[in-house]
């Protein structure tokens, strides 16, 4: 049991994301953006030595790469502001009249038209690419967490480690506080993951959950002032019954996260029924 739950939250430690670029998606915005400039910047000084040796007709093209670059492993904002430079640069520096932003020509002003267009159309793609290959990573992780924890349950043969690695699984697959209430007759025990203390209120609002056998929302009545969304765990009726609740973020819950939540419970289930039902045995 020791190395149970530290297992577990290594799995996922490592986020999605992080083999984007240097490893700058989760850095601070500005560090993005500067990022995105030294990127459109050193196009411009490849651009414009190639085109001081050689004519080539698509040379404009060379600032797309920042884009898309920026796109994958800086995100949207940073590729975008790629986008605006690389048509500022390519205007300033390789059309006539040169070091202005007068364009005389009005090839030059459709090339540079669309040059921008192309970098928002590209933008746009790879950035949505990322996001649906950070989704499916992600959710190939849960699933796979999931599997790990359906078979350390069942290798378990104690209730209150069972909870314990329950909670704890929750915790990592959501990264947010939890707790799971155990009523056993009049005993009520708690066990949590995180920093976060169950007050009076909203273990009132994990047994309201409990007795009406439905979820019960954060900020919803009757749970006004609960931090904690609670499921209720269906269990075999006089065996100990469990509820599981989860401290989201207001502004970063996720869109189903019942759709875990119900799994983890139903696993819950069978593994405190099984427990009650060999310790009931004559």
């Amino acid at each position: 049991m020791a190395d149970i739950n530290p297992r577990i939250q290594q799995e996922f430690t490592a986020s999605p994301g992080a083999d984007s670029l240097f490893g700058l998606a989760d850095a601070p915005a500005a560090v993005r953006y500067v990022a995105s400039f030294a990127m459109t910047a050193f196009a411009t000084v490849v651009a414009a030595g190639v085109d001081s040796q050689v004519a080539i007709p698509n040379i404009s093209l060379i600032f797309v790469v920042p884009v898309i670059i920026g796109a994958v492993g800086l995100g949207l904002g940073p590729s975008l502001f790629s986008a605006i430079l690389g048509a500022l640069a390519y205007n300033f520096f390789l059309t006539e009249p040169r070091y202005t932003l007068i364009v005389d020509e009005p090839a030059n002003v459709w090339a540079i038209g669309l040059l921008f267009f192309v970098g928002l159309v590209v933008s746009g793609v790879a950035f949505t690419s990322r996001r649906r290959a950070i989704e499916a990573a992600l959710l190939r992780r849960q699933e796979r967490m999931l599997q790990n924890y359906s078979r350390d349950v069942a290798a378990i043969d104690n209730a209150k480690a069972i909870v314990s690695i329950t909670c704890h699984m929750l915790a990592a697959l959501f990264q947010v506080p939890v707790v799971i209430l155990v009523l056993d007759g009049k005993r009520v025990s708690v066990e949590k993951a995180g920093n976060v203390e169950p007050q009076e209120a909203e273990i009132e609002a994990a047994q309201s959950s409990l007795a009406a056998g439905h979820v019960v929302r954060a900020g919803v009545y009757p749970a006004l002032t609960s931090r904690f969304d609670f499921w209720p765990v269906k269990t075999t009726a006089g065996g100990p019954r469990a509820v599981i609740g989860l401290a989201f973020n207001p502004d970063e819950r996720p869109a189903t996260p019942s759709t875990f939540v119900d799994v983890v419970g139903r696993f819950l289930a069978l593994a405190l029924d099984r427990q009650h039902f060999r310790h009931a045995r004559p």
